[in-house]
């Protein structure tokens, strides 16, 4: 024990403070503020936006579905019909080409409506032989045009029909 020293406790001079120094802190919030005040006005950075003038248009009156437009309709068998006229697969593209040519180039358009249960490879066949016999724009039609004809009988689909998006 001799080796050992004995510690020895110095009493402090007063009471250890509780209390909180504010004024680094006061000193550090006010660095902060003006730092930004300064960098926040070089942040405002103008985006030039371009909107387009606001015209009250009239909605264009959808076309009557005539004789002029070609719808081609793919039945559940595999069949293939032009305005309502049935046609053969195999001379599905001559027969087409025939009614393209008779248009003009910006009015080359082709709908189609397949039926639910029809092959989705017909419906493919369907497309490439219509771009091969010259159409320009392919649309698909999933509800009849309103007051459509169909084998000669008038169909009246209701008066919301939407139109058919032609799809290039």
């Amino acid at each position: 024990m001799a080796g050992r020293k004995q510690r020895q406790f110095v009493k402090p001079a007063s009471a250890p403070n509780s209390e909180i120094n504010v004024t680094p802190l006061v000193d550090v919030v006010l660095v902060l503020l003006i730092i930004f005040m300064v960098v926040t006005p070089l942040m405002e950075k103008d985006i030039l936006v371009r909107v387009p003038d606001t015209e009250v248009e009239q909605e264009p009156t959808p076309p009557d579905p005539n004789d002029q437009q070609l719808v081609v309709q793919l039945d559940k068998d595999g069949g293939y019909s032009i305005n309502t006229e049935k046609i053969q697969p195999a001379d599905y593209v001559n027969r087409l080409k025939r009614m393209l040519a008779a248009k003009k180039p910006d009015e080359k358009i082709v709908f189609f409506m397949a039926d639910d249960a029809a092959n989705y490879g017909r419906l493919i066949v369907a497309l490439d032989g219509a771009k091969s016999a010259g159409a320009k724009v392919l649309g698909m039609a999933t509800e009849l045009p309103q007051n459509a004809v169909i084998q000669g009988t008038q169909v009246d689909t209701g008066t919301a029909a939407p139109a058919p998006a032609p799809a290039p």
